[in-house]
């Protein structure tokens, strides 16, 4: 070990050593306007007025590929940009980070309004109607749909002069307009004529024109954001998204497109990509990567020679036939039910191959797999790197085999591989995880709709609350996640995966831990329920969401987190309250799960109010959830039989 602690000595001396330039210092000011920058195209296109044409839009078929084939653009007479969408033709007047900026087609001369019917603009999976447009509408015979909040907004004519209306109508609200229509519904209301123009968030101004935003299809975006870039909701185009760049960096995310370039501040000028590394960085770098390379070397070698030592001794020991752990706990005692050969798990597993793992983590691997009776499992994979971590692992399993609960996939039984690493079976439904529903990463997956969700989120919370109040001591799974959550033919949960081998218990507390040292893990599993709940929501698990979402619903953007497969504007009024309720919820579970001012009880009452509450008679599900609310004892949701959480 005397090797490692000096190369690691040399590479912290090494770093202390670098200066810090002035000019890598991330900008404080204008972050929006760096992040929203319009770069040029690949092919650094042109056209009139418009000195460079941005990504995904192209005049050359050769500089937009799939899925940005839809952005083709055309030039007239070398002065006019069109949009082609469908039979229409629309001029381009101005471009935007999320969308384009289009006159009415046809017009050849500025006028005061255009007829309702003028815009037949048809939404796609690409371009929709945007919600930052205002409508301005003339000789409208009910006045009601006439919003007083937009009458500040300075709206200019076509010709420069005051545009404003008597009557206006901000497309951001949805109690008369709706994502995806078209104009013509306002005609309903007697109204004759209109006028449109984009107004940008967090200004006071507009600008004449319709704005349409852009996005690709979601099935479509895998691989397609660069680096240092999230995958954003788009507010308008259904199942659409956009890539935008975290903070710190600028560009249009897109992988084909400029990608994310550094940002900074070089010489009180903001500057971003090559700009923001001085001269002699190159050479800095490369000291620094010979010196981790140097170092993972040296930890490599004393890993190889570590174990080449280990080896001879290891044979023979943690054999659990010859009772080795006879003084502890045996192997056979830990596995009650069944004690599987290990070439009967790697038969079904089909040598656990790649396309058999359902989920990765430093819990260890589950693989999918089927039993030559034709019984589904699923095969937790567990890595033990002594003989204190295979007792406790097996210590686990006892105690996980002796709960039974409608919601805790069942535990069928273990084994050992020839290393002397555990595996433990439990019964995995044919229906698959969670994960795979919400990402639509499974073969004929159907998209799951809020009600579905939302009762997954019950359940899941109902079992970990069982587990932690009415077991004594307490049960934590450690390690929640949407890989985890199994899935039957009628999307009732079964948890597995509990985290055997978790970083708390080789710290030494126990999955069946005591009431007081069970509030670390219990916040743990608080937080984790936040991650899964913002998951169902969104749809995504990518690790910068959290960061990401919060930020949206601090500043009343919820719609932008919520999975475009929700359809969140289509959704009733109560469903969509019934969203931010669960928003909410997450957010708590961020915030005061550290502290144990949440816990799993309070969470799996809300959810299992929220569920009560929901309207929907095709489920047999909401008597019994209503039910459990009706006892005023604050365990009444947990102690009641397991199988009575549910009734199929």
């Amino acid at each position: 070990m005397l090797p490692l602690f000096f190369a690691s000595l040399f590479l912290l001396r090494l770093l202390n050593q670098l200066p810090l330039s002035h000019s890598l210092i991330e900008p404080q000011h204008h972050h929006q306007e760096l992040q929203t920058l319009l770069l040029p195209n690949q092919c650094n296109e042109k056209c009139g007025r418009f000195d460079h044409i941005p990504f995904p839009f192209h005049l050359n078929t050769s500089c937009g590929s799939v899925p940005f084939s839809a952005f083709h653009l055309s030039c007239q007479n070398f002065t006019t940009l069109f949009l082609n969408i469908g039979s229409e033709s629309y001029r381009v007047l101005e471009f935007f980070s999320d969308g384009v900026l289009v006159d009415f087609p046809g017009l050849s001369s500025c006028r005061q309004y255009n007829d309702l019917h003028s815009f037949s603009f048809a939404k796609n999976d690409n371009f929709a109607v945007s919600v930052d447009n205002v409508i301005g509408l003339y000789d409208c015979e009910d006045s009601s749909l006439c919003k007083a909040e937009c009458e500040t907004i300075d709206l200019p004519g076509c010709d420069g002069s005051d545009g404003g209306t008597g009557c206006c109508y901000p497309l951001s609200d949805h109690s008369i307009w709706h994502v995806g229509d078209g104009f013509s519904g306002f005609s309903k209301f007697g109204c004759r004529g209109f006028s449109s123009w984009a107004v940008l968030r967090g200004t006071n101004s507009g600008k004449r024109g319709v704005k349409l935003e852009w996005a690709i299809p979601r099935n479509l975006s895998s691989g397609a954001c660069a680096s240092n870039a999230d995958i954003v909701n788009a507010t308008a185009v259904q199942a659409g998204v956009r890539c935008l760049c975290e903070g710190g960096f600028v560009g249009n995310g897109f992988a084909n497109g400029s990608g994310c370039l550094k940002s900074c501040i070089k010489d009180g000028q903001e500057v971003h990509g090559s700009d923001c590394y001085t001269k002699g960085h190159g050479e800095r770098k490369a000291i620094i990567i010979a010196g981790v390379l140097a170092t993972v070397f040296i930890i490599a070698s004393l890993i190889a020679i570590f174990y080449l030592f280990k080896r001879p001794v290891k044979q023979g020991k943690y054999d659990p036939d010859k009772g080795y752990f006879h003084s502890t706990i045996s192997f056979r005692k830990a596995c009650t039910t069944r004690l599987f050969a290990y070439h009967e798990l790697d038969q079904a597993t089909k040598g656990f191959e790649e396309a058999q793992k359902l989920v990765d983590s430093s819990n260890g691997t589950i693989y999918a797999g089927v039993l030559g009776d034709g019984l589904h499992v699923a095969v937790h994979k567990l890595q033990c790197d002594n003989e204190r971590d295979l007792l406790l692992v097996l210590s686990q399993i006892e105690v996980l085999s002796a709960v039974q609960h409608r919601n805790m996939a069942r535990l069928l039984g273990c084994c050992i591989d020839s290393g002397y690493n555990p595996l433990v079976l439990y019964e995995y439904p044919a229906n698959g995880t969670l994960e795979e529903h919400l990402h639509q990463r499974r073969e004929h997956s159907i998209s799951l709709d809020w009600y579905k969700r939302l009762h997954i989120a019950a359940e899941t919370a109902s079992v970990l609350a069982f587990l932690q109040h009415e077991i004594s001591p307490p049960i934590f799974h450690h390690h929640l996640k949407s890989g985890y959550i199994f899935l039957d033919q009628d999307f009732s949960v079964k948890i597995a995966g509990f985290g055997l081998l978790s970083s708390s218990l080789r710290n030494g507390a126990d999955l069946y831990n005591s009431y007081e040292g069970s509030c670390c893990l219990h916040k743990n599993d608080v937080y984790d329920m936040g991650m899964l709940l913002l998951e169902i929501i969104a749809g995504s698990n990518h690790l910068e969401m959290p960061t990401v979402a919060l930020q949206k619903m601090r500043s009343g953007k919820l719609e932008e987190v919520v999975d475009p497969l929700l359809y969140y504007h289509e959704q009733p009024p109560f469903r969509r309250e019934q969203i931010e309720i669960v928003a909410d919820l997450a957010t708590r579970c961020f915030l005061f799960g550290a502290d144990g001012k949440l816990g799993m009880i309070d969470v799996a009452r809300e959810l299992v109010h929220v569920t009560k509450e929901s309207i929907d008679g095709g489920s047999k599900r909401v008597p019994a959830l209503e039910e459990t609310f009706s006892n005023s004892s604050l365990l009444q949701m947990i102690s009641m039989s397991p199988d009575s959480i549910y009734v199929p």
